[in-house]
């Protein structure tokens, strides 16, 4: 199975609610962050990538029919290159308002690997996401002034180096149909999903922490 869709933007640019999308427009399971946290087996794949080491892409993306989020969004031109059928896919927002964003959920994982108070490791497996995001996205300069420079910087390089006619550049709140009309699919008569926002990723966080501090007592 090849991939027909990839994702180009950062992470927290609605990364989640396109995996959704894609996975009930059909062109899933959708390859986001959250399929490393779920499967650490593939970390070592991601941890020889980060580092340019030279790898398989099938090795990973066997079963996959969309990717979108880091650690993918990362290799985007490798990966269009790799699977010239597919279509890329630009996820955007405000600057100001990813870098907030950022900062309020998955900033510690870039700097370096988390643990839960009962000392369980938490948030992506292996040692990929400090290099690959912190180290060579941002440069573990993670000032607003510099990170939000990086993320404009990303996204024109993608525009420069994608083909019009081969991406879509894309944000959350425009819906449904932009996405399918690129897609060349129907409309579904479901609401957009809107998924992950900063409120939902705390929660989570919040119950992690509930149960950790529930099993210790």
């Amino acid at each position: 199975m090849a991939l027909q869709v990839i994702g180009a933007g950062l992470g927290r640019t609605g990364t989640m609610a396109l995996k959704t999308a894609l996975e009930e427009l059909g062109l899933g399971p959708c390859h986001h962050m959250y399929e490393v946290i779920q499967h650490p087996e593939q970390a070592p794949f991601w941890e020889r990538a980060a580092r340019g080491e030279p790898v398989d892409w099938d090795d990973v993306f066997a079963g996959y029919r969309s990717s979108c989020d880091w650690p993918s969004c990362a290799f985007y031109r490798e990966l269009a290159a790799r699977y010239p059928q597919a279509k890329v896919i630009l996820t955007l927002r405000d600057p100001h308002a990813w870098y907030k964003s950022v900062c309020n959920t998955i900033l510690p994982a870039m700097k370096g690997p988390l643990f839960a108070p009962d000392g369980v490791r938490v948030g992506p497996p292996g040692d990929f996401a400090p290099l690959l995001i912190g180290e060579k996205a941002f440069g573990n300069d993670f000032t607003e002034e510099n990170m939000v420079a990086a993320f404009n910087r990303h996204n024109e390089e993608v525009k420069r180096t994608i083909p019009p006619t081969r991406l879509l550049v894309f944000e959350a709140t425009q819906g449904w149909e932009p996405l399918c009309r690129f897609l060349d699919v129907p409309v579904p008569a479901s609401p957009f999903p809107l998924k992950n926002t900063t409120e939902e990723f705390k929660a989570r966080i919040a119950e992690r922490e509930r149960i950790t501090e529930n099993s210790r007592a």
